[in-house]
């Protein structure tokens, strides 16, 4: 039996539905959704022609216009794509940006093609609205938010919750000068949508309190949603509170280890360690002014040092040199003093574990 057009949109997010995105790809680069694939029915600048006929006008000259754009050869190419996809994903969706006239034409060309696919009913429009309410409703259920000096795993803590909510998953970046990936930061409106996702596939499990990481307005280039961040001012707070040499190794693994590999594997050799060794220097350069342009310089030195020491014999010791000082005396007095602030909505304190098994019992 042939699937309906689908406004079930929890259910398509829940399951990761294949989509194709027969928007232009302008649209598609603004925002689009995790297990979508743009396949257009019209390229940039047809669409820009079409649009212009239509202002200009009217709607029957702009459909006029836009089968005369793709026709022949063209549109059998087109199709062809589609026809792959759904092929090779028979329990996907198509949509445009309403689910209008993009995808009833999509559809019927599908279909004289010998495929009966189905549409996404509102579309782009609809689908990214259901994501901004599903964020909207899960900021007014109860949460609790994980704090800790840098270093204390919070993420990691985060992720092994099952009601965990990883925003800083969600933004592809950690949150700190640091914090960057070896590719790009997702931009503002697909964090939004990584974010809704996660929360749809909470929901749908029946999950109906949640825990989030202290965060600020800001993550890398994004910017949390107004709701979520408006209650999590609210919410009471848990504090890892970990040792020294412990957070000083998983900073050391995260920032050091796991980066300078990501990028020699992106890059390759040569070009790999030249990234790895600007990506350290911006993350310094960052925050110099807070540093002081002194003590900038001397952790710089440090940082320049312990690369050296890095290639040379694949040592890692001494990173210790730079990121140490930079915890002491520069992340930790600025969490203790953020942190002192919330002192009031602080509920329980303790290691790694033992805040994770307080969080797990409730």
């Amino acid at each position: 039996m042939q699937r309906p057009n689908s406004g079930d949109y929890r259910r398509l997010f829940a399951s990761d539905t294949p989509f194709i995105d027969t928007r232009a790809p302008i649209e598609y680069e603004r925002g689009a959704f995790p297990t979508s694939v743009n396949l257009p029915l019209m390229t940039d600048d047809e669409r820009k022609q079409v649009g212009t006929c239509y202002k200009e006008k009217g709607q029957d000259a702009a459909i006029e216009l836009g089968h005369s754009l793709v026709n022949g050869e063209k549109k059998q190419a087109r199709v062809s794509k589609w026809k792959a996809f759904c092929e090779a994903n028979p329990n996907g969706y198509l949509y445009c940006f309403r689910g209008g006239l993009r995808s009833r034409i999509t559809q019927q060309w599908l279909k004289e093609a010998g495929i009966d696919y189905p549409f996404v009913v509102g579309g782009y429009k609809a689908l990214r609205r259901f994501l901004i309410d599903t964020i909207d409703e899960v900021a007014e259920k109860p949460m609790t938010i994980v704090g800790g000096n840098t270093g204390c795993g919070k993420t990691l803590l985060i992720n092994e919750l099952e009601n965990g909510i990883d925003l800083e998953g969600a933004a592809h970046h950690r949150g700190s000068s640091f914090g960057r990936y070896v590719d790009e930061q997702r931009n503002q409106i697909n964090f939004e949508s990584e974010l809704g996702i996660q929360m749809v596939k909470k929901l749908e499990k029946g999950i109906n309190s949640f825990v989030f990481e202290d965060e600020g307005k800001i993550i890398g280039s994004v910017s949390l949603p107004i709701s979520i961040h408006q209650s999590m001012q609210n919410a009471p707070v848990v504090v890892v509170d970990d040792p020294f040499d412990t957070r000083l190794e998983r900073l050391i693994d995260d920032y050091v280890v796991k980066m300078q590999s990501d990028f020699v594997d992106h890059y390759g050799e040569e070009s790999g360690w030249e990234h790895f060794e600007a990506y350290l220097e911006r993350g310094m350069f960052n925050i110099r002014k807070r540093l002081g342009h002194e003590r900038h310089a001397e952790l710089i030195d440090a940082q320049k040092n312990a690369i050296l020491q890095m290639k040379r014999d694949g040592s890692i010791d001494s990173h210790q040199a730079w990121l140490a000082p930079l915890l002491e005396q520069y992340y930790d007095p600025m969490y203790t003093y953020q942190l002192g602030k919330k002192e009031e909505r602080i509920v329980y304190r303790g290691d790694y574990d033992q805040v994770k098994e307080w969080l797990s019992t409730r």
